[in-house]
């Protein structure tokens, strides 16, 4: 998996008040878990833009008073109105142990269903997985080479290797539903069959 690093600066007040002023200076007030003892502290909200908001998922290089750390971003606050990072919470991940994480799909391939007027829908855009670090891809690959009108590819159908999906088996990731056009078309060709057996049975009679 690919990492972005992030460089935060320690806190040392943790009440309302210190709050506020790590914000006013354009922070956003983190906290770091899985390690002896957590760690507080805080990072420019502008430096969260490569890592939020893209359809990737990436690692952590987290450095903090000259300490780095691996980690994942384990959850977001957002402000109600003005969508701005309230709090982040960070997990510290061990590199020989399994993680759990969302990948991003993929989708590969053109579908026989698009081309012949249907719509691909994607229903799962990141797929829960487990594994070791080593062992995870940059992304889960969606192969719709053979996806037809009215079919969809489930996590079931997905095969992976060294890592585990966790989604439910059932639930599907990308399917391709039947437009107006291509109903109109299909309705359009199965008039032209009638009005031709219509034809032959009248020149046959």
């Amino acid at each position: 998996m690919k990492t972005i690093a992030l460089k935060g600066e320690l806190r040392t007040g943790l009440g309302k008040a210190a709050t506020k002023q790590v914000r006013a200076k354009g922070m956003t007030p983190c906290v770091l878990y899985g390690t002896e003892e957590n760690l507080n502290f805080a990072v420019y909200e502008a430096d969260f833009k490569n890592l939020v908001y893209t359809p990737n998922t990436y690692l952590v290089r987290l450095e903090v008073e000259g300490k780095m750390v691996i980690a994942k971003l384990q959850d977001l606050q957002f402000h109600p109105v003005s969508e701005s990072i309230l709090h982040a919470d960070f997990y510290a991940v061990d590199l020989s142990k399994p993680i759990t994480i969302q990948l991003p799909i993929k989708v590969e391939g053109n579908s026989p269903g698009v081309r012949n007027g249907g719509k691909l829908r994607i229903k799962i855009k990141k797929l829960t997985v487990r594994g070791l670090i080593e062992d995870l891809p940059d992304f889960i690959g969606v192969d719709i080479s053979k996806l037809l009108i009215g079919k969809s590819i489930r996590v079931r159908d997905l095969k992976v290797e060294k890592f585990e999906l966790l989604d439910t088996p059932e639930n599907s990731v990308v399917f391709v539903i039947v437009t107006r056009a291509a109903k109109s078309e299909e309705s359009a060709l199965l008039g032209e069959e009638e009005s031709t057996e219509e034809a032959t049975e009248g020149a046959a009679g």
